[in-house]
């Protein structure tokens, strides 16, 4: 039994609703998580064992490593924890946009005619 404190279950529970996935080596012996750094390994792996047993976080298991995605339920579950207006969602279910700049830059680029591709039979 490993008891985590208020402080550590948070960060952890943060991160994992902010960004929808964590990774988690399978070293209960490591001092820190890779990508928590203030939290020990052990107290990641316990919480996320904890909530994909509840069917809240899927897991994967390959070469030593868990891999945990968040459910629609666990979506749920940690919105009520972390006291969560219903308008913020994981980074995982967010749609990345496409500047306008970047792409009316493309455009202009093949427009201007004087470079050429490394296309065989130019000139020959």
């Amino acid at each position: 039994m490993v008891l985590i404190s208020k402080q550590n279950r948070r960060m952890i529970l943060e991160h994992i609703f902010k960004e929808g996935v964590i990774v988690v080596k399978n070293d209960g012996r490591a001092s820190r998580h890779n990508e928590l750094e203030e939290v020990p390994n052990l107290h990641v792996m316990m919480v996320c064992k904890s909530l994909a047993s509840r069917a809240y976080l899927s897991e994967k298991f390959n070469w030593q490593w868990h891999y945990y995605f968040l459910t629609n339920e666990g979506i749920e579950y940690l919105r009520e924890v972390l006291h969560l207006p219903p308008q913020v969602f994981p980074s995982t279910l967010t749609k990345q946009r496409a500047t306008r700049a970047v792409l009316a830059g493309a455009d202009t680029a093949g427009a201007s005619g004087g470079d050429w591709g490394k296309g065989k039979g130019k000139g020959k």
